[in-house]
């Protein structure tokens, strides 16, 4: 991460982040009452140094009165950089132990989570700098997302992500390698899911097919080579 700033320089930095990512701003007003995200990285920004200098509970409590007013739920003791930019904000959560780097966006409903109970232990994703997580995406257990990296929407990852890469489904696999012009195009993943059923619906119908003897064989023969076309194009999307 980028060399560390004074506190209120940090805060003028985070209010600036709506002006950059977000077309929908017209004014600064709306900062005070349309971007939740904002005022909650704010509050973790004091709460955070009260935690670190061993007023635990006054952070807690500070983060506890953050969360009900901007339904984001932002553990003191987390590291989070400079200029990381919830849009929406709405339902997003960042564990005790998770690392999110600088020059992050992340977007309403995502889970930074943990899979495990041990005290003491890093329990929560490290999220490398650049990265971009889509709306509703869980990333869970001690793992790192490398940078430039694209999360696709309600993704659950559970396993590390090499640096430039897309990740998508339940659980997520990587799709594609290399850093996208344009990280916020979510509507550009492909739906592997879609391909799978695709395939599975052609084969159904092949069989069926077969057994009813509808078709001539040659039919049934270029019909068998176009599904392993298919399915073998599947198998590359969804291959590490």
């Amino acid at each position: 991460m980028t060399g560390k700033i004074n506190l209120w320089r940090q805060i003028k930095e985070d209010f600036a982040q709506p002006l950059k990512n977000d077309p929908a701003i017209n004014s600064k007003v709306e900062l005070f009452f349309n971007y939740p995200g904002v005022w909650a990285i704010v509050n973790y920004r004091v709460a955070n140094i009260l935690y670190r200098h061993g007023f635990r509970r006054v952070a807690r409590a500070l983060m506890g009165l953050s969360q009900f007013i901007t339904n984001i739920d932002i553990h003191p003791a987390c590291v989070i950089g400079r200029r990381v930019f919830l849009d929406h904000a709405f339902g997003v959560v960042i564990g005790e132990t998770a690392i999110v780097e600088d020059d992050i966006l992340i977007y309403q409903g995502v889970t930074l989570g943990g899979v495990s109970l041990d005290r003491g232990q890093k329990r929560h994703p490290t999220i490398k700098s650049g990265t971009v997580i889509g709306a509703g995406a869980k990333v869970l257990g001690d793992i790192t997302i490398g940078k430039n990296c694209r999360i696709g929407s309600n993704s659950v990852v559970v396993n590390s992500v090499d640096d430039n890469s897309t990740a998508v489904g339940i659980p997520a696999r990587v799709i594609k390698k290399g850093r996208d012009k344009n990280p916020m195009a979510h509507n550009k993943i492909p739906d592997i899911n879609k391909e799978l059923f695709l395939y599975l619906f052609k084969r159904v119908k092949a069989l069926e097919t077969a057994i009813s003897k509808q078709h001539e064989d040659q039919n049934l023969v270029e019909t068998d080579m176009e599904l392993e076309a298919i399915y073998k194009q599947f198998l590359k999307s969804v291959k590490d």
